[in-house]
């Protein structure tokens, strides 16, 4: 495994080696040992899998709060996709500066997503597949997020958003809702 920072603090992309050969190919997914340098004292606690059939849908923008804050591990295992991370955290140098990455089975990418960071993607092919390992359980009364349209932040998805889920369609712009926040 390749890890790599992006521009965004704390934020990395893992570049997965697949062996090949006349069966098909193996890759490893995770690896605690190879992965500690950012996982540090994080245990995973919860899986999650994700199907998505519109292409140019969004799901996002979605972070929990603390106590229950959690980073994510997500690749895609089906399609392909242009996740993205928002980093949320007041203090942190790259406040309110966002990334983006294709993630696709084929590029064997896993994007790494901190706490206090918010994360979505769009769907660029048909029926993709998400693949999500998180730090901590969902919460729902610790849920938060921000609407991916959000000039604030000026997220440049590479499709128009065909859709989005009542909930992602009613977060708040980012300048209307994290008065006192602490993530």
């Amino acid at each position: 495994m390749n890890v790599n920072p992006t521009p965004l603090e704390g934020v990395y992309l893992v570049e997965t080696i697949a062996f090949n050969d006349h069966r098909g190919s193996f890759s490893r997914l995770f690896c605690t040992e190879e992965l500690s340098t950012i996982v540090a004292h994080r245990q995973i606690k919860q899986i999650n899998h994700s199907r998505t059939h519109q292409v140019g849908t969004v799901r996002g923008m979605h972070l929990q709060d603390a106590p229950f804050a959690e980073m994510k591990l997500i690749r895609c295992i089906r399609g392909g996709v242009y996740d993205v991370a928002v980093d949320l955290r007041k203090n942190s140098a790259t406040f309110l500066k966002w990334y983006g990455v294709e993630l696709t089975p084929a590029n064997h990418r896993m994007f790494v997503i901190p706490e206090g960071c918010a994360h979505g993607f769009q769907v660029l092919e048909r029926d993709s597949e998400m693949l999500y390992l998180h730090t901590a359980a969902y919460t729902p009364s610790s849920e938060r997020g921000v609407h991916p349209g959000d000039p604030g932040i000026a997220i440049h998805w590479p499709l128009e958003i065909t859709e989005l889920s009542v909930r992602d369609a009613n977060f708040r712009y980012i300048d209307e809702q994290f008065t006192g926040w602490n993530p």
